[in-house]
C-alpha cells in the first residue's frame, strides 16, 4: 500500500492517511476484505509515529470503512455503508463553496469545474459506486 504524505501540508498526517486509504478503496486498489498493514508496519513504512496511524485507523473504523478483528488484523469492510454526518456534510458544502469562489477569481468557469468533477468522479469509479445501496 503506497501512500504519499506531505509533511508540509496544512492537513494533519493522520487525515492524509485517511483520505488516501479512502481513495485507494474507491480506485479499487484496496478491495473489500483486503488486509491492511498493522499500525506498527504502516508507521515503519511511512516513517511516522504509530499513534498517527492508530488515529487514522480509528477514524476509518468509526466511518465504517475498515474493521479490526481481534487477533486477525485490520481489513477493508466487506460492505461500506454510507453514513449521513450532518457536521461533515456542512463542512464539505463550505469547502465546495470556497472552491467555487476561488475558481471564479482564477477565471475558471462553471463548465470547467463540472468537467473536473466528472473526471475525478470517473477516476474514482463514480460517486458511491463502492457503497452498498440500501
Amino acid at each position: 500500500m503506497i501512500l504519499n504524505l506531505d509533511p508540509r501540508s496544512n492537513t494533519p498526517i493522520w487525515e492524509q492517511v485517511v483520505h488516501q486509504i479512502k481513495e485507494l478503496i474507491l480506485k479499487e486498489i484496496l478491495l473489500p476484505k483486503d488486509k491492511l498493514p498493522s499500525v506498527r508496519e504502516l508507521s515503519a513504512t511511512l516513517l511516522i509515529n504509530p499513534n498517527t496511524v492508530s488515529k487514522a485507523y480509528q477514524e476509518l473504523e468509526r466511518q465504517g470503512i475498515i474493521e479490526t478483528l481481534r487477533g486477525k488484523g485490520t481489513f477493508v469492510s466487506a460492505s461500506i455503508t454510507p453514513r449521513a454526518d450532518e457536521h461533515k456534510i456542512n463542512a464539505l458544502m463550505q469547502q465546495f463553496k470556497q472552491l467555487v469562489i476561488e475558481a471564479s477569481y482564477l477565471g475558471i468557469d462553471h463548465k470547467t469545474l463540472s468537467q473536473w468533477l466528472q473526471k475525478y468522479s470517473d477516476e474514482l469509479g463514480g460517486i458511491n459506486s463502492h457503497v452498498e445501496s440500501e
